[in-house]
């Protein structure tokens, strides 16, 4: 109670932080006079005379407030944008690694500006990520004009650059791109073989745009390098014909966690199908023998029940394409892994690809922590406060609005079933579209949006659908959602990245309907007009009420429902939101009390009315909290997972960073054969054991093997004072001597090449292995809570035991392969390019694959690394680069069509 008195009285923790920024406002504004004083050279000589001042001993927060008034005088005059105040408390909170709240329309990309010049004239850099390639590109060249015009540089890291355009990019003072771009660049330059065809420089500051997308909702899917396996076609298909006649009372759906169980009658009945068709060893599914059948079938039966058409994919030119469940939107060239894709293909009796072997993989909370300053920005992230301090240690700080929210919103109005909503809805849209009130409306997929669709044409209701099927025109349509009576179906409206203003948007209407008109005094005149009739239809629709933003149903975060309900009330503007519920809901039938409802259906609900009670808000609102702390608890495995991998991903890529600077890596392959010396000893000779105890057999066995030697071990026993130290010393001896021989024979400058070049391939084959190793320690290890152990222990304990191995294996395989190197001085070659690699954006629990690399594409791509000393014959000719006109294939890793045998991209497809 005292608690509500006193922050009725003082206000928030928030509020109370935002007011003690207003100090550091009132500094910026009174530089303004000051810097609206100086002409163009004079302003933009102030970066130079600001990293002076870093250079002399000052720190960032001591040029702060000059840095910012600089920024706002010079978007002021490239831009014509001048920033608020709130706008500089959201600077000053990026600068300092917090997360900015700021409500949509309030201008957070202006607001970027601040904390990215500041911190740029460091030299480090400044990474700004966004939530796809459009808004990097479109955000680069925008604010790009105020950061050249200030004397920094700025690139833009998209899908399909070279590696030097991407070191171009990542060296400029400025970096914008995705968080997957970002991601998967770390993991290609732990990949390469030379430091110098690395992209990417030390970690600095990152500023994350729709930093609750980027860091919540997409963080439990790691990044995911893979190379494709061998082909199983015949067996998805066969599984999936199977599957397809197996009745409904044959398995058990749960529908929350989308897993589908066989019952024990369903099981009798697969092991009788599987046997008819040769697929099962034994009689018994479960056996160990079988692993890889079960496996797959358990896909197959997902694909099958849980995977709906038009909900969670759509069959695009013969692909299954995914639908992205935050923003509805086409994944292009995106795969579910553990053959859950190929699945959904043999479902749909399109083309199966190949599976994919992980080759490198991260999480982006262990990818964005390395930076040492991470702040974001959003309009919707006081609900996951908790999680961004928990996890990444990142306040959230709420920034007041420029003007007071003029929006209403209504409580939810909540209907008997679907039928009786959609009408309800269509009823509100025909009254509100008659009044002239632009309408958004939500939806959570596809199939709704379409279903609405069909209920707005058969009431002759005119209107745009903006889902997955349209996105091409995503933007144009948004832009237009607000003029008068427009009414707009939107699966959802997270990270659009284009703002709906009221009457229209002015930009767009003049590309839209002057796009073939010359520039000159008609085409002036053609723009005047266009603004004109866009200021007077604003009037208008503010008459009518502003944008009224209509929910079809809750989503299961509260964020996205905000952020649909954010559209609205922009900048002060008029607005409306009200949501539609029906029992039907997704959220109210898979999460929601049902006894609370069983009681109100119970009070004669009549067909066609609705309930409006704030306590029936209430109930819905718990409901998505236990959604939210589901989710959570899910993220917060993922990173625990994670970890573990962080700790030995760490020590491989150091090692490797090691190894690509070194000018020579001797002592570490001495030091190896050293350690498979004595461990090999050990094995047959134990420490204080007698002669008579010794296997020599077996000890000449692995000497052969491993060091292709056949020391005379026999005589060596029958030596006086002999013992294991003896053999050791000798052993180690006789492979010194054979590597000293290997080097006169090839010359030092080579061998040198040569052995980096083995220890690189060997680090990156065990390491490739052990990924695969570590996944599927990963599926099983829950199983280990029957034992009442706790899985995360055991993944740590094994992971740790399997790390180790691998360690010794390493060892072993480089002192082997330099043991039975047979070269020549002609033969050595420089390191190899990077092989091509499929990227992914993996859930380990759905198994969904929410983002890739469009570069790597389903063409030619090499499922393993290549030998790393492969080399064309000696004084044979390069391919001539090839001239002329070539027609592009359809995929960019494929050879190119004109003969040269390289790819198209690095042909006639490269990027200029």
């Amino acid at each position: 109670m005292f608690g509500g008195f006193a922050k009725a009285i003082f206000g928030s923790s928030n509020d109370r932080y935002v007011r003690s920024l207003r100090k550091i406002v009132d500094k910026i504004n009174a530089l303004e006079p000051t810097y609206q004083a100086m002409d163009d050279a004079t302003l933009q000589n102030q970066t130079a005379v600001l990293k002076g001042r870093l250079e002399a001993g000052e720190t960032l927060d001591d040029i702060l407030t000059d840095a910012f008034a600089v920024v706002r005088e010079a978007a002021w005059r490239v831009l014509g944008q001048r920033h608020y105040d709130v706008q500089l408390i959201g600077g000053i909170v990026l600068h300092r690694g917090e997360i900015a709240e700021m409500r949509t329309g309030e201008g957070k990309t202006l607001v970027a500006t601040l904390a990215v010049y500041l911190n740029a004239l460091a030299g480090k850099g400044v990474h700004v990520v966004t939530v796809n390639d459009y808004l990097a590109r479109r955000d680069a060249d925008w604010m790009g004009q105020v950061y050249r015009w200030l004397g920094l540089t700025v690139g833009v890291i998209v899908p399909n650059l070279s590696d030097d355009q991407r070191r171009a990019a990542y060296n400029a003072d400025i970096t914008y791109g995705t968080n997957n771009e970002f991601g998967f660049d770390y993991l290609r330059d732990n990949m390469k073989y030379e430091r110098g065809q690395m992209v990417q420089r030390p970690f600095n500051h990152a500023i994350v745009d729709e930093v609750d997308s980027i860091l919540i909702d997409e963080a439990r899917t790691p990044l995911i390098i893979s190379g494709p396996t061998e082909d199983k076609s015949e067996l998805y298909i066969a599984l999936d014909a199977i599957v397809k006649d197996l009745p409904d009372d044959d398995y058990e759906y749960d529908e929350k966690d989308k897993r589908v169980l066989l019952t024990e009658e369903g099981t009798e009945r697969m092991e009788r199908l599987l046997e008819e068709r040769g697929l099962l060893i034994g009689s018994n599914l479960y056996d160990y023998e079988n692993t890889q059948v079960v496996h797959h079938l358990n896909q197959a039966l997902r694909a099958n029940v849980a995977y709906k058409r038009d909900i969670d994919y759509i069959v695009k030119d013969g692909k299954v394409v995914i639908i992205d469940p935050f923003t509805g939107r086409m994944m292009d060239g995106r795969r579910w892994s553990e053959g859950l894709h190929q699945a959904v293909e043999a479902k749909e009796a399109v083309e199966i690809e190949p599976e994919n072997q992980t080759l490198a993989s991260i999480t982006f909370q262990n990818y964005f922590r390395m930076y040492p300053k991470l702040s974001g920005m959003t309009g919707t992230a006081a609900t996951e406060a908790a999680e961004f301090y928990e996890i990444y240690k990142m306040n959230v700080v709420t920034i007041p609005t420029h003007r007071p929210i003029a929006r209403r919103d209504d409580d939810d109005e909540f209907y008997k079933n679907q039928e009786d909503k959609f009408a309800a809805i269509v009823e509100a849209i025909r009254e509100k579209q008659k009044q002239g009130q632009p309408i958004l409306v939500g939806t959570v997929s596809i199939e709704k949006s379409e279903l609405l669709s069909e209920y707005l044409k058969k009431a002759k209701v005119k209107h745009e659908v903006l889902n997955a099927r349209y996105h091409e025109q995503e933007a144009h349509i948004v832009a237009q959602a607000g003029r008068l009576g427009a009414v707009t179906i939107a699966t959802n409206m997270a990270g659009r990245g284009t703002d709906i203003q009221l009457g229209g948007n002015a930009e767009f209407r003049i590309e839209d309907e002057l796009a073939g008109m010359e520039p000159g005094p008609e085409r002036d005149k053609a723009e005047e007009r266009i603004r004109r009739e866009v200021a007077e239809e604003k009037e208008r629709v503010i008459a009518a009420g502003g944008l009224f933003v209509l929910g079809t149903e809750r989503h299961e975060s509260r964020r996205i429902d905000n952020q649909l309900r954010g559209r609205s009330g922009r900048q002060g503007d008029p607005g409306l939101s009200r949501f539609y519920l029906s029992l039907d809901d997704d959220l109210l039938r898979i999460f929601g009390p049902q006894t609370m409802f069983a009681r109100l259906m119970n009070k004669n609900l009549a067909d066609g009315e609705a309930i409006v009670s704030p306590w029936i808000s209430k109930a819905i609102e718990t409901a998505q909290k236990k959604v939210e702390a589901r989710n959570y608890d899910i993220r917060k495995q993922v990173v625990e997972y994670d970890d573990v991998m962080n700790d030995q991903r760490k020590v491989i890529y150091e090692q490797r960073a090691d190894i690509m600077d070194a000018a020579t890596v001797g002592d570490v392959v001495h030091d190896m054969r050293a350690e498979t010396v004595n461990g090999i000893i050990g094995e047959s000779i134990p420490p204080n054991s007698y002669p008579e105890q010794w296997d020599i057999p077996h000890l000449k066995e692995r000497v052969e093997k491993v060091f292709d030697l056949r020391p005379p071990f026999e005589e060596w026993v029958k030596e006086e004072a002999v013992d294991p130290e003896m053999f050791v010393d000798r052993l180690q001896a006789l492979v010194d001597q054979q590597v000293a021989d290997k080097i006169a024979g090839v010359g030092e400058e080579s061998w040198i090449q040569f052995e980096k070049a083995i220890l690189l391939q060997s680090l990156d084959q065990h390491w490739k292995d052990h990924l695969s190793m570590l996944d599927a320690l990963r599926q099983v290890v829950h199983l280990r809570a029957y034992a009442q152990k706790k899985p995360i222990d055991e993944y740590k304990q094994e992971a740790f035991l399997m790390f180790d191995r691998m360690l010794t294996e390493i060892r072993e395989s480089v002192t082997s392969t330099l043991a039975y190197a047979r070269i020549a001085p002609q033969e050595m070659t420089p390191l190899p390019e990077m092989p091509e690699f499929i990227t992914h954006h993996i859930d380990p629990f759905t198994l969904e694959d929410d983002g890739a690399d469009i570069d790597a594409g389903t063409g030619a791509i090499l499922s393993r690394l290549p030998p790393l000393l492969s080399m064309p014959p000696e004084g044979s000719a390069q391919p001539a680069a090839p001239t002329g006109t070539v027609e592009a294939p359809a995929s960019r890793n494929a050879p190119c069509p004109c003969g040269s045998g390289r790819k198209y991209k690095h042909c006639h497809g490269a990027v200029a």
